[in-house]
């Protein structure tokens, strides 16, 4: 199922009498492909599920419109959109077995879709069985852990057959063993069924490793659509530079003159085709080369093993965050020395403007 947002726009009314409106999704558009899994990512406030609420009808937009394909379902109430929604906290019914729980959207059909008995119970287990929980019918939630809980949730909310499949930070109670599992389950059962899928999250890490594309959002306003790779090799402004990598970007200052780029009084690398001026430099911490010749000098800090890598961490005057984080094959030895110099790989580097921190591009030879 495609589903295309148009001018979608939220707003909250301010409380009291000096508060102001609050733009929760400010002008959003874009069309998410048939059968594809698209990750809504940002930081908390950003509106990610605010979209994703407006999207199930939840919430009512105050502009703009949805449609599920050709059919316009801005108006459309909850239960007639085809959605299946999962929340963050499972939303199980506690008295109920596992079997009720994914029994009971199916018990509240009527009409044309209203099933017998024993569609019902065939739904349930082939839902029960996609998660890998058909074994688990008759517990009841107690009886489950966190990652089982969740994939009861998943089977309530696929046993509808939905057109539209949506997950709500799904995997935030979850501990990193579980999230992990739990993500590459998400990813598994979405290609097999081959519903639409929008997963809304904060962890960068989670968008990438599972999303056909990525939607990243600041206060409302969409950033940048692409897939992850591309958002991550090619950002399109400071902001998601800084949400997606880890270890994160390093952020410094620097100025170009005469098409060089210099970090102090350093010349490190060449910018062909940008004008002088003070710019805002990330460099991704696989940017690094180790290089005792190399015109990027800091001052070492640590030396942190990582098995196939090895973490370098060091300072510099002009860095705006506390430390150089640089990532290097174990194949090279830190010299143990108080400094430690780099040359920078050019894809690896990139310049945002000090105004506004949009991207200054350069040609990279």
């Amino acid at each position: 199922m495609e589903i295309v947002l148009q001018n979608l726009t939220k707003i909250f009314p301010g409380r009291g009498k000096s508060s102001e409106e609050v733009i929760a999704v400010n002008d959003f558009s874009f069309t998410l492909p048939d059968g594809k899994l698209v990750g809504l990512l940002g930081p908390s406030g950003c509106g990610k599920s605010t979209t994703l609420y407006m999207i199930s009808g939840l919430q009512k937009p105050s502009a703009g419109k949805i449609l599920f394909g050709e059919d316009d379902v801005t108006d459309l109430s909850p239960e007639n959109r085809g959605v299946g929604l999962v929340f963050q906290n499972y939303a199980l019914y506690p008295h109920m077995t596992v079997k009720q729980n994914i029994l009971f959207p199916l018990q509240n059909l009527r009409g044309a879709d209203k099933l017998s008995k024993k569609e019902m119970m065939e739904r349930a287990y082939e839902a029960a069985k996609l998660v890998q929980i058909d074994e688990l019918m008759e517990r009841k939630p107690s009886e489950l852990s966190g990652g089982q809980q969740q994939r009861v949730a998943i089977a309530r909310a696929l046993v509808k057959m939905p057109r539209v499949l949506l997950l709500d930070e799904p995997l935030s109670n979850l501990d990193a063993r579980l999230r992990l599992q739990t993500r590459e389950e998400i990813r598994r059962i979405q290609k097999e069924t081959g519903i639409t899928t929008i997963f809304v999250t904060h962890d960068q890490e989670e968008a990438m490793s599972i999303s056909d594309l990525i939607v990243v959002m600041k206060l409302g306003v969409v950033q940048q659509i692409d897939e992850p790779q591309a958002v991550y090799d090619d950002p399109t402004n400071l902001f998601v530079a800084k949400f997606l990598g880890t270890p994160p970007i390093n952020v410094l200052e620097g100025k170009v003159e005469g098409e060089k780029l210099y970090i102090g009084e350093s010349a490190v690398m060449d910018v062909p085709g940008v004008a002088d001026q003070e710019v805002i430099v990330g460099i991704r911490p696989e940017g690094f080369v180790l290089d005792a010749n190399g015109p990027l000098t800091c001052k070492l800090s640590n030396v942190e093993v990582m098995g196939r890598d090895i973490s370098v961490v060091s300072t510099h005057e002009k860095s705006l965050n506390p430390t150089v984080r640089s990532i290097i094959n174990a194949d090279n030895k830190v010299p143990a020395t108080e400094t430690v110099s780099y040359s920078l790989k050019p894809h690896k580097v990139f310049l945002f403007s000090k105004e506004d921190e949009s991207r200054i591009r350069f040609e990279v030879k």
